[in-house]
Formats: C-alpha cells, structure tokens, sequence
C-alpha cells in the first residue's frame, strides 16, 4: 500500500439508532469495509445514542443485512452529551440537550493523513447515503493527493483524468510518460488535457501535491 494511503479516516453520523434509513447505512458501510480497508482508511460511526443501545442496535443490523461478521468491523462513537456532535457541526449547540431535536444531522467527513477534513457530505434524514460515492470520492483524494491530476465527473478508478491546470506543457512528458492527449475546444484555449497514465506518473512524480 503506497505510504500516502494510510491513516485516513472516513467519519460518519446518523440521527439515532433503531431507525429504517440508519439500518441501511452502517449495514451497507459494513459490508464495504474490506474495501475502505483496502484504501488504508479507518471507518468511524457517531450518534448520540448510548453504547448500550449502539451494542444492541447491532443485532438487528447484521440481521438485515445477514452477511455482517459477528465482530462489527468499525466502532460507533457514543456521544451522549454531544460535546463531538457540536464541535463538528452535526448539531447545533442550541439544540444540545432539547429532547426532541437533539439528534445529529447525516454527516460524513473524510480526514487526510495530515488530519485536516478534506470532504465534508450532510444529507437529509430522509435520504440514505451511497457508499460506493464515498469510496469513488477516497479513491479521488487519494490519487490527486499523490499526482499532479484532478478527476471529471462521475469518473472512477481506472478512467482516465485530467492533468491539473497548474501543470505546465513542458513538464507533461516528464510527469506523465504515457503521453497526455489534448482535446481541442471551441474557445481555442488548451486546458482539457487527459491522461490514462496512472502507474507511470506515480513513479516520476517528486512527491508534491496539488
């Protein structure tokens, strides 16, 4: 695993245990987390609820999903007093101890190995979140904190990406070996340029991120 892959962290909320849509999220994130895993990334839940109910919780989330090893492999935060859930955002302090709308919002961070949140998702109560985004955002990151590229829309590994806009012309045979192709554009201007160069361009980058 490539050094700069390691000791990231995806951190996540849900409103409350025992609740449909929240079911279906830690299942789902749970079944993915070989692969989280795979990507040198530590997965970590929070809600408000109590570790006792977070223990309990659990059965009726390998139950739904069936193929969950007995030994959950991320824990969940309990914040009972919701001093991480204000700190972060997830809940706003004058909201703190009201009973009723004391829940989290549906938040995830993903955190860089130099600890700084280098993505920031908040849904509604109502919409589940779809790991497979996560895990295509991860593998983003990952790839443009080691090479000088950024990712178009809806890519995903193994596509081609864009070489970033600060890379300039006569560097491109240097960084990318595998050659760069320039799609010409109406406006005449040249800054959509693509590479499949993955592997290469990892060798012979200096090391420098974007």
């Amino acid at each position: 695993m490539n050094a700069s892959c390691c000791r990231w962290c995806v951190l996540f909320s849900h409103p409350a245990d025992f609740t449909p849509v929240c079911t279906t999220e830690l299942g789902r994130i749970a079944q993915e987390a070989n692969e989280f895993f795979r990507r040198g990334v530590k997965l970590l839940g929070h809600s408000c609820d109590s570790l006792q109910k977070h223990k309990q919780w659990l059965d009726d989330i390998r139950s739904y999903f069936r193929n969950i090893p007995l030994e959950f492999p991320y824990p969940i935060i309990s914040d009972e007093t919701r001093e991480l859930a204000v700190r972060l955002d997830m809940l706003d302090e004058g909201n703190r101890w009201d009973p009723v709308v004391a829940t989290t919002i549906r938040a995830l961070y993903i955190i860089g190995p130099d600890f700084k949140v280098k993505l920031s998702m908040f849904y509604p109560n109502s919409t589940g979140r779809n790991v497979q985004e996560v895990l295509r955002v991860v593998d983003s990151l990952q790839l443009t904190e080691r090479l000088k590229v950024v990712t178009p829309a809806d890519w995903t590994m193994g596509k081609e990406v864009m070489v970033a806009p600060d890379v300039l012309d006569e560097d491109l045979s240097r960084l990318f070996p595998g050659g760069v192709e320039r799609v010409n554009m109406p406006s005449g201007i040249a800054y959509v340029r693509v590479t499949r160069d993955y592997e290469h361009a990892s060798e012979c980058w200096d090391g420098d991120t974007v």
